[in-house]
Order: structure tokens, then sequence, then C-alpha cells
């Protein structure tokens, strides 16, 4: 398969060559079962077999411990925004702390406002979402009930170094679009969430990774769908699974492993890409202007204005004629926003730095 254009939308993302002609294969039939993959029943033991190695191979990636569950949801990640406070702050008499930083931490306060206190204990809106706070800038509640942040801001290109520091308090984190991106330390988090169509599959799955003592914490007024419990408890599979997205989800988690070698090396490849357009930009400040301040900026979406409205138009046109698409900024902020998702290939960054050269040339 070899491609002609280069997909730089901040979901859905693009996908490997490798990925997407095993799909084309088990269309037709998958492993000699006589089914398409379309057609499988989410009670088979060959569609459990595929949520087995899916869990399995994220298990070997990220180095998951036995006391955490690896749950396949539904709903993306907006219903988390309303199933973690449902379960963990709902009738706990505790604050949860949220760091805002941009438009995705920003929006799940709504929903845990329903269900109890929030305290927001860093604010990036009047500097307009350019970094990400240091550890010295985050002062917790003691009692609160959990710390809730987002790795990293696709909307504004902005993505925490580390992990905050949080103490004893349980820590939670939407980490949708930087999610098996690189190696992190599981053991720092209570619950880890993640859709899948960034980085691990396609829409219609939801990854949520819990440490077996944090379900504890949950009340037992819940509706069943909305408690983690039954989940677990089912391994997933408490109701129909969003088979076809689990099972890409297998696929993907398995060409990190045997196609780029884990993690360490995502994160490498990530950095190389990062570099060459942040150096671009860098080099040429006075017409692309980038969002997040350095320290902050994100390996995996670049944004980044032009000096016009008209001119950003020209890029996001002439771009889609050169085979780059999907570089308009998300609609709540414009500009400009270049996504590197793990499967982009060096030569869709080359062809944007390239084009991005040429058009500085025509237009500045």
């Amino acid at each position: 398969m070899k491609r002609g254009v280069y997909n730089f939308f901040g979901g859905m993302a693009i996908y490997p060559p490798r990925v997407i002609e095993e799909v084309r294969r088990d269309l037709l039939e998958y492993e000699n079962t006589g089914l398409s993959i379309f057609e499988m029943s989410h009670r088979s033991q060959t569609f459990r077999n595929i949520i087995d190695k899916a869990e399995e191979n994220l298990r070997q990636l990220m180095n998951i411990s036995d006391n955490y569950h690896v749950l396949f949801l539904q709903g993306g990640e907006n219903l988390q925004f309303s199933m973690i406070p449902i379960n963990f702050l709902r009738d706990k008499n505790r604050p949860a702390n949220y760091i805002v930083t941009g438009y995705w931490s920003e929006k799940a306060i709504k929903d845990a406002r329903r269900e109890g206190q929030v305290n927001i204990i860093w604010d990036g809106r009047d500097e307009g979402f350019t970094r990400v706070p240091k550890q010295n800038e985050l002062q917790f509640d003691s009692d609160a009930a959990y710390v809730y942040y987002t790795t990293n801001e696709t909307v504004e290109g902005i993505q925490f170094p580390m992990i905050p520091d949080v103490g004893d308090i349980p820590l939670v984190c939407d980490m949708c679009s930087d999610f098996i991106s690189k190696p992190i330390d599981v053991t720092k988090y209570a619950l880890i969430s993640a859709h899948a169509q960034k980085n691990a599959g396609i829409a219609g799955v939801t990854i949520v990774i819990i440490r077996d003592d944090f379900l504890q914490d949950i009340p037992d007024n819940i509706h069943t769908m909305l408690d983690y419990r039954p989940h677990v408890e089912k391994s997933s599979i408490y109701n129909t699974s969003p088979t076809f997205a689990i099972y890409t989800v297998m696929l993907m988690t398995r060409w990190l492993i045997e196609d780029i070698g884990g993690l360490e090396n995502m994160n490498k490849l990530a950095q190389q890409r990062s570099d060459i357009i942040y150096e671009l930009l860098d080099k040429n400040a006075g017409f692309y202007k980038p969002h997040a301040k350095p320290d902050s900026r994100s390996l995996i979406n670049i944004v980044f204005n032009l000096p016009t409205a008209e001119l950003t138009q020209k890029f996001i046109a002439e771009g889609a004629e050169e085979g780059l698409v999907g570089l308009q900024g998300h609609r709540s902020l414009g500009g400009i926003r270049a996504s590197f998702f793990n499967p982009m290939p060096m030569e869709g960054v080359h062809a944007l730095r390239d084009f991005m050269l040429r058009f500085h040339e025509k237009y500045r």
C-alpha cells in the first residue's frame, strides 16, 4: 500500500499500511472461521481470544501489573467525563481537584460538578492555554477524592512533560491523544482512560485502566452500565462489545510491538517528527507562530498560526492539493494543527516540512 495522501486530522488518525491490509483480509474471513470479522459474535471464543490478546498487548507495552484491570468500554472520553465523577465523587463529601490546561480538561468539569464539589487547582485560560503548570504551581486538597488532568491537549497542542506528583491522592488521567505513544509509570495512576481513535484503534472503544483498590471507593447507587465494577466482573463483555473496534486495538498494539519495537522506540520517533516541524517554526517565527510555550509543546499535535486568516485558508487549501489533509485547527481555536499520531510516517512529516518551506517562500 503506497500513500499519496497524509492525514493530519486530530482524529480519526492515520493507520499503518500493515493494519489496513490485515483489516481488508479479515473483512472477507477471519482466521478460517468462515466468518467476516464484522460477523463475529461477542460471546464467541474467537472474539474472547481477540479481546484477551488486545489486553495482553497493552499489558506488555505499558508494563501493567496484575492489580490493574484493563477495560474496553463504549461512549468515548465524553462518557468518561461522567463515569469518573459518578463512581468516585458522588456521595463523597470531599472535593475533586481538576487541573485545567485546555479545551478537553475544561470540558470534563461540567459533568463532574453534577456529582460533587470540584476545585480547580490550576487554570491556564488567562494565558490562552499555552502551557501546562509546573509542579510548584499545584496545591492539592489533602482530602481530595482524586486529581484529574489531561496529559495532552489536542486542541491547543500542549503536553505534560511529567506526571504530576499528587502524593497519596488518586490520580486520574485523560490520556486519549498520547496513549501508548511513550513509556509511562502506570503505578502512578488510579485510573487512565483513552478512546482508541488517536493511537490505539478506531472510534467506538474506550480503554480504561483502573487500579483494583480504587474500585472499593465506588458507591452502590449507580446505574449498572455507568458502574465500572460490572465491566470488570464480566471482563469487558457485560453487554454487546464494540467487537470490530476492539479487534483494531489488537492489531494496532501488535504493530507497535512487532514493527516499532515498543514504546521507547515510539517515543523516539515522536520526538524526531515533532523536532522537524518545531525547528522550522522557530526559524520562521515571524511568519509561523507556535501556540504553545516551548516547555509545554506537544509531540503529538503541533498548533500554530499564520499572519492572516486569508493565509491560513490558503495554507489549508494548498496543503490539501498536495495531499496534506486535515491541517485546519480545531473549531474553538482556529489556525493550523498538524497531528502526528503513532502511525504517521516520516515521509508525511517531510512532505509537510517541504510544503511549509515552499509556502513561506511564496507568501512571506
